[in-house]
C-alpha cells in the first residue's frame, strides 16, 4: 500500500472522532460536503451491494422538524447539514453502521463535527419519509447531524448538560477489560 501519512498519524485521528451535538453558525463550504459524500460513497458493503441512497437536509425548518422525530434527534435542529441514510431494506443495518461511521470520520477531516440522530419509534421514521419524499418500503432509521463545534467544549461529554446520564463514561474500557484471546475468558495480557 503506498501510504503518505504515518500510521500513528491516522490512528491518532481515527481515536480523534467525538460526537458533536452544539454546532456554530459557520457554513460548511459545498465543496466540503461533497467530499463528505464522497467518502460515504467510497464505503465498502456486503458484496459490494451499495445498499444506500442519501438525502442531504439544509433547510432549516426542516432540520428542526427531523429534530422531533426521535429521541436521540434534538441536535439535527442546531445542525449546519444532515444526512440521511436510505436503505434499501432494514436487514441493511451493518452497512448502515459502515456509512454513518465514515460519513463522520470524512467531515472530521474538515474539522467538521458531527453526530448521529435515531428516527424512531416506527411513526417517526414514517412521518420523516413523508417529509423527506423517501419510499415508504426503504429503511430510514439514522440521520447524521453535522457542522463545525460551537468550540472545544462541544467535544466534552460533561458540557452537555443532562447528557451524563445517557453516556455514562467519556472514556474508553482498557484493552485488557474487552479483548478476549481465542476463548471467552482468556483476556488479553496487559503489557
Amino acid at each position: 500500500m503506498n501510504q503518505t501519512v504515518p500510521a500513528d498519524t491516522l490512528v491518532a485521528f481515527l481515536r480523534s472522532l467525538r460526537s458533536v451535538r452544539r454546532y456554530a453558525p459557520t457554513p460548511v463550504p459545498d465543496a466540503v460536503i461533497h467530499d463528505i459524500l464522497d467518502v460515504g460513497r467510497w464505503t465498502g458493503s456486503a458484496k459490494n451491494t451499495q445498499p444506500w441512497e442519501l438525502v442531504l437536509v439544509r433547510e432549516r425548518a426542516t432540520l428542526e422538524e427531523l429534530s422531533r422525530l426521535g429521541q436521540f434527534a434534538s441536535h439535527l435542529a442546531g445542525a449546519n447539514f444532515a444526512i440521511l441514510l436510505v436503505m434499501n431494506a432494514p436487514g441493511n443495518s451493518f452497512d448502515a453502521g459502515r456509512l454513518a461511521e465514515n460519513l463522520m470520520l470524512g467531515g472530521w477531516a474538515f474539522g467538521v463535527g458531527s453526530c448521529i440522530g435515531t428516527l424512531a419509534p416506527a411513526a417517526d421514521e414514517v412521518r420523516a419519509k413523508e417529509l423527506l419524499g423517501v419510499p415508504l418500503d426503504r429503511s430510514m432509521h439514522t440521520a447524521i447531524a453535522f457542522g463545525y463545534p460551537t468550540s472545544p467544549e462541544a467535544l466534552k461529554v460533561s458540557a452537555t448538560p443532562g447528557i451524563q446520564r445517557v453516556l455514562p463514561s467519556v472514556g474508553r474500557r482498557p484493552l485488557a477489560e474487552i479483548v478476549h484471546v481465542e476463548r471467552y475468558g482468556t483476556h488479553l495480557p496487559i503489557g
